[in-house]
């Protein structure tokens, strides 16, 4: 009984093909590195790798002279996200449930919690 939920998430991985996966997974972290860019807020830098085979599916972006109370804003505002002191929002889109619109919406929160 206990393996039931392992063994139906291991179907779930294998219909999907971990290489589908991987594909989307670099998408949707280059998106997300285009709309954090596209931010163009001098107090954001993302300080994981550029390259793609560099980096796994997870950007660390450092918020020059916040705290965690942005961090806090955001996660209210839905993200699920990690934070990581004294000024660092790690934000990981998961390619098997997350869409490019959730990466859109996050882009759109940050913006407009930075505004504030």
């Amino acid at each position: 009984l206990s393996m039931a939920a392992i063994w139906a998430s291991l179907k779930i991985f294998e219909e999907a093909g971990m290489s589908n996966l991987r594909k989307k997974a670099k998408k949707l972290t280059g998106y997300l590195e285009f709309l954090v860019d596209d931010i163009n807020d001098d107090r954001l830098k993302i300080i994981t790798p550029r390259k793609a085979k560099e980096r796994g599916s997870q950007l660390s972006i450092q918020v020059k002279n916040a705290d965690k109370s942005l961090f806090e804003q955001i996660t209210k505002a839905g993200v699920i996200a990690d934070w990581r002191e004294p000024d660092v929002i790690r934000v990981a889109p998961i390619a098997l449930y997350n869409s490019f619109v959730d990466v859109y919406k996050f882009a759109k929160i940050l913006r407009e919690e930075l505004k504030k």
